[in-house]
């Protein structure tokens, strides 16, 4: 049976709470575990005591007393210094395990014999002590760990892996966990997430979880600090700063060279009101594009015999100096293959399809997408999406039985669970309002399914994933999406059937939703809530 060893460096914590967090471990119903405490020269006098105690009641319990203050990153490489067990858990001083943690990472050890990582759901202890607020996170995904330490609770490291990155790193205390997993995840042979909650993280007023940003505020900085060398580390050429909420990153690619941009719109130039005055869509659209960017783009505007002539003429006079290029199309072609036709005309380096009833929101919208198309292993990038009342449009789509917009309906000022709609990261696929992707890759997978409308842009993301590349949305860019009808869409079953068809499980398989969460949503909200 392997053995376990719990490394948690103590500095004066309440009474009441060091009691509970020794308690949590030695209710494991995994026995096979040892507990190291390291108490970094408390000064309170109950520490010591509690300490002691707790050792001599238990001899899996190992007790080091430093002989001066030395922060957190030393206790902790105190404590891996003496830890003998297979895998090392980390557990802070005022927090808790659930009783079936351990055993539930070696139940996951077993299935996965080359685990060198593995990270838990968690949810956080109120001050009144109950369990709220549940984190269900998504399996491994890198570009998150970019944005945000989606990880952090309970984190699992395989000894022999801590060995070979060195332990904690001096200079990233409040991060120092932060630190350790991008490093370790750099070299771990595989990556487990367990989709359990194994850990209960307190909310103190001395601690993170408590929302304040005022508190700690150098763990931000050296959060900041440990993303910008891990990028350095594995090659990524970023600029990453501080992000607009608290314990996120942005992580800021440069535009590589002077590649060539084609937006590609389909569109019948139909008019609308919207806040009570009369619009063209598409000619609205090309005029938010075109105050947006500084960059020479091309249009390729899709067109058919119900585009009105002066609706075309109006969007050449929008684009000012870029080129246009109509390319007329039967009106009874699917959505899919009216962007492929457009996509056969358009010349850039880059494809960015967009429908015609957007709004840009966002200045130099074009450069955050493709700094992340440039990147060889990045398939396809997207953006947040906001309707025109304020509510979220999309946050890119989860697979839950069926492709689901997320958090559609929601305020658009909400972060979401875990912060998901405020970080970049991983999703199964993406909007085809606004999507951007390389030219040649976009050919090298087969384009849009020509037989498809309404759920194009879900399969050409899934061709993408089946030549592993990633589909990344990201909040750095936003828009406001109209939604008027820009085609003559199949029924929603009849499309859904033929995408069952086409990819079967992927529908239902997706890495980045969790089992806890309620099926059949896009809001990812626990099961058993309405």
């Amino acid at each position: 049976m392997r053995r376990y060893s719990i490394v948690t460096p103590v500095y004066d914590p309440p009474a009441d709470v060091l009691h509970e967090m020794i308690e949590s471990v030695t209710r494991q119903t995994n026995p096979n575990w040892e507990l190291v405490l390291v108490d970094d020269r408390s000064p309170s006098p109950h520490v010591t005591p509690i300490l002691q105690a707790a050792a001599a009641r238990d001899s899996r319990i190992v007790v080091i007393e430093r002989a001066v203050n030395g922060g957190i990153v030393a206790a902790s490489n105190d404590g891996l210094a003496v830890a003998t067990g297979d895998f090392i858990a980390l557990l802070d001083h005022d927090d808790t395990l659930a009783p079936a943690a351990l055993e539930m990472v070696d139940l996951y050890a077993d299935r996965h014999p080359e685990m060198d990582y593995a990270y838990s759901d968690e949810d956080l202890i109120n001050p009144a002590g109950r369990f709220v607020a549940p984190f269900y996170k998504p399996d491994w995904s890198p570009e998150r760990l970019r944005s945000q330490n989606y990880c952090t609770h309970l984190s699992v490291f395989s000894a022999s892996l801590l060995d070979r990155i060195g332990g904690f790193r001096e200079g990233f205390d409040g991060s120092q966990d932060y630190d350790i997993i991008l490093r370790a995840t750099e070299q771990a042979r595989e990556i487990v997430h367990i989709p359990y909650v194994l850990y209960h993280w307190r909310q103190i007023a001395t601690s993170v979880a408590a929302g304040d940003p005022g508190v700690k505020p150098y763990a931000y900085e050296a959060g900041r600090r440990a993303v910008q060398e891990h990028c350095d580390r594995v090659g990524i050429d970023a600029d990453v700063g501080l992000g607009p909420h608290p314990g996120n990153y942005s992580v800021r690619r440069p535009v590589v060279g002077d590649p060539t941009i084609s937006i590609v719109i389909s569109t019948r130039g139909e008019a609308g009101t919207v806040w009570g005055v009369e619009r063209t869509y598409v000619v609205d659209a090309v005029m938010s594009i075109v105050s947006s960017t500084s960059r020479d783009i091309e249009f390729v505007i899709v067109t058919d015999d119900a585009t009105p002539r002066a609706a075309i003429d109006a969007v050449r006079r929008a684009a000012g100096t870029h080129p246009v290029v109509t390319v007329d199309v039967a009106s009874v072609l699917s959505e899919g293959e009216r962007l492929d036709r457009g996509a056969i005309e358009a010349s850039g380096d880059h494809l960015l399809f967009m429908h015609d009833d957007i709004e840009v929101m966002t200045p130099e919208f074009i450069d955050p997408l493709l700094a992340l198309s440039q990147d060889p292993a990045i398939g396809a990038v997207g953006c947040k999406q906001v309707l025109s009342d304020g509510r979220m449009q999309h946050g890119g789509y989860v697979h839950s039985g069926h492709p689901y917009p997320i958090m559609h309906g929601r305020a658009a000022y909400e972060v979401g669970m875990g912060g998901m709609l405020a970080v970049q990261r991983e999703v199964m696929s993406l909007a085809d309002s606004c999507l951007m992707i390389g030219r040649d890759t976009f050919f090298d997978v087969g384009g849009f399914a020509r037989e498809l409308s309404t759920t194009a842009d879900v399969d050409l993301c899934l061709k993408l994933r089946r030549e592993h590349l990633a589909r990344i949305w990201t909040p750095a860019v936003e828009i406001r999406h109209f939604e008027h009808t820009i085609a003559d869409e199949p029924g929603t079953a009849v499309e859904r059937d033929r995408l069952h068809l086409r990819w079967g499980h992927q529908l239902r398989d997706d890495p980045y939703f969790n089992p806890n969460l309620q099926p059949d949503r896009g809001d990812l909200v626990e099961r058993g809530l309405r």
